[in-house]
């Protein structure tokens, strides 16, 4: 036995012992674990968008826990084995790379996508879109489809094309706004947005993570023009948007972008 099989079957034993005699742990069920799993799964986002690889490695620990814990539960309630869920995987994953488990044949990466969503349907499932998630955030929801749909061949043949779509939704949008149609106006900046995250694809960025960048730089550079505000006796309610927007530049100037 390996140091890491042992390592699980203790983190197994573990749970088991905490199931039976600790009151939190004996209390959960898969509904109050929901929303503790969600924000584990956040947290591991957060470590892996930072390169934070202690931080990377206690989350996926912390994933582990809940993985072993729902097996526990299911076991419990006589509807699954952990034995049974690692024995699901193995065989799906042996199943779905017949290039390296059996006879065919592939070139690169997009051929591999491409039998992984044909053998779904094989396997039953109705619609090449079956198995994104309806609880996923929009602009990772987005991504999905349309990588999923890139699959089957609904797709555009170069990123200039794309870029043509994006002014289009554009335009709509603007025109939207123009006749006042509050409705039309957040229909067509649906559109907006999801032509954005196509081109994303073909520029090869990942939307959610370029979004979450700007996000931090944004909270980065306005914590740091609050602090200079009250370095120099002011606050930011008190001030006009030219005064902030020369904190603003101060700040921009002082460091690189990150």
């Amino acid at each position: 036995m390996n140091k890491a099989t042992a390592e699980f079957e203790r983190l197994v034993q573990i749970m088991d012992e905490l199931r039976e005699k600790c009151p939190w742990d004996n209390k959960q069920t898969i509904q109050s674990l929901r929303h503790l799993t969600i924000e584990e799964l956040y947290e591991l986002a957060d470590a892996i968008s930072d390169e934070n690889w202690k931080g990377i490695k206690e989350e996926l620990g912390d994933i582990f826990l809940h993985l072993v814990f729902y097996s526990k539960i299911g076991s419990e309630k006589g509807q699954f084995t952990l034995e049974e869920v690692l024995q699901s995987i193995n065989q799906k994953l042996i199943n779905r790379h017949p290039h390296i488990y059996g006879d065919v044949t592939v070139k690169d990466e997009e051929d591999v996508k491409r039998n992984w969503e044909q053998l779904k349907l094989k396997e039953g499932k109705k619609s090449v879109l079956s198995g994104v998630p309806k609880a996923l955030p929009a602009m990772v929801k987005s991504m999905r489809l349309q990588d999923k749909v890139k699959q089957v061949g609904f797709e555009w043949e170069k990123a200039d094309d794309v870029w043509e779509k994006v002014k289009e939704e554009m335009q709509e949008l603007q025109e939207a706004v123009e006749k006042n149609d509050q409705d039309h106006i957040e229909e067509e900046f649906g559109d907006m947005v999801f032509s954005m995250v196509n081109y994303a694809r073909f520029l090869q960025v990942d939307a959610e993570h370029a979004l979450e960048r700007t996000n931090k730089k944004f909270i980065d550079r306005f914590t740091r023009m609050e602090e200079m505000a009250t370095s120099k006796g002011l606050k930011l309610q008190d001030m006009s948007l030219t005064e902030m927007d020369a904190l603003w530049n101060a700040i921009k100037a002082e460091k690189p972008l990150i």
